[in-house]
C-alpha cells in the first residue's frame, strides 16, 4: 500500500488519542484499524510462504514491539485454525540510531540471545517500527518499525549473516521513501510512506508517543516540547 506525498491524512478530530498529546500532532497518517487489518494480511502472506518451516522471531525494540506482537498473534491464530502447526520462538534486540529526529551515523545493537544458535536455521526477518518496519527453522526477523535508507537493516543483517542461517526474510510495517534510496526493500511490508517523521503504534520521539495507537505525523511544537 503506497501513501502518496500529497496525501493530507486524517483530521485528528475524527479519532480519540491521549489528551497529553493535544497540540503535538499534525494529523493521523494511518489509523489503528487499518494497521490491524494490513498486519493480518501480512501474516496470511507469510503463512503461505514459509511452508513447513518453524520460525525464529527476532523483534527489534523498542519501536517494533507492537507490530511484532500483533503479527505473531495473527500467525498463531492462522496456525491454530489450519492443518499446519507453526512453531515460533521469539527473541529481542534493540537498535539505537536516532537522536531527537535525526538519524545517527553510529548504531548500537543491544541484547539478543546467543545468535550462534541460528547457524543453519531459516530466518525470515521482519523489520518491525512500524517502519524500518527494523524489522524475524525459518528465521523471521521482525525488524523494527520503519525501513528508510536501509542502513540500519544492513547493519543488523550483516551481524546475523555471519552465523550462516539457512534463510533470512525481512518484514517491516513501514517503508519510507527517502532522498537517499539504496534499492533495499524488505520481503514483506505494510505501507510505503512519504519521508515524514511519524510516531505512534510504538514508534517514539524520545520515548514519547509509544502509547498512541494511530501512526501520526508529529508537528514542530511536539518536537520542541519533547526534545532532549
Amino acid at each position: 500500500i503506497q501513501i502518496s506525498d500529497n496525501w493530507p491524512g486524517y483530521s485528528l478530530d475524527l479519532f480519540t488519542y491521549p489528551q497529553h498529546y493535544y497540540g503535538d500532532l499534525e494529523y493521523v497518517l494511518i489509523p489503528h484499524g487499518i494497521i490491524v487489518d494490513r498486519t493480518e494480511r501480512l501474516a496470511k502472506d507469510i503463512m503461505q510462504d514459509i511452508g513447513d518451516n518453524d520460525i525464529v522471531v527476532l523483534c527489534v525494540l523498542k519501536g517494533g514491539y507492537k507490530f511484532c506482537a500483533d503479527l505473531v498473534e495473527h500467525i498463531k491464530n492462522l496456525s491454530r485454525n489450519s492443518e499446519r502447526f507453526i512453531s515460533m520462538k521469539v527473541d529481542f534486540v534493540r537498535l539505537k540510531s536516532y537522536h531527537n529526529d535525526q538519524s545517527m551515523q553510529d548504531m548500537q545493537i543491544i541484547g539478543g540471545d546467543d545468535l550462534s544458535k541460528l547457524t543453519g536455521k531459516s530466518l525470515p526477518d521482519f523489520l518491525l517500527s512500524a517502519f524500518l518496519c527494523v524489522l524475524l527453522t525459518l528465521f523471521f526477523l521482525f525488524y523494527k518499525d520503519i525501513v528508510g535508507t536501509g542502513r540500519t537493516m544492513k547493519v543488523l543483517l550483516n551481524n546475523i549473516e555471519k552465523y550462516k542461517p539457512k534463510m533470512i526474510k525481512v518484514a517491516s510495517l513501514l517503508v519510507k521513501r527517502t532522498s537517499r534510496p539504496d534499492g533495499y526493500r524488505p520481503d514483506y511490508y505494510g505501507f510505503e510512506i512519504p519521508d515524514l517523521f511519524v510516531v505512534g503504534y510504538a514508534l517514539d520521539y524520545n520515548e514519547h508517543f509509544r502509547d498512541l495507537n494511530h501512526i501520526c505525523v508529529i508537528n514542530d511544537h511536539g518536537k520542541a516540547k519533547y526534545r532532549v
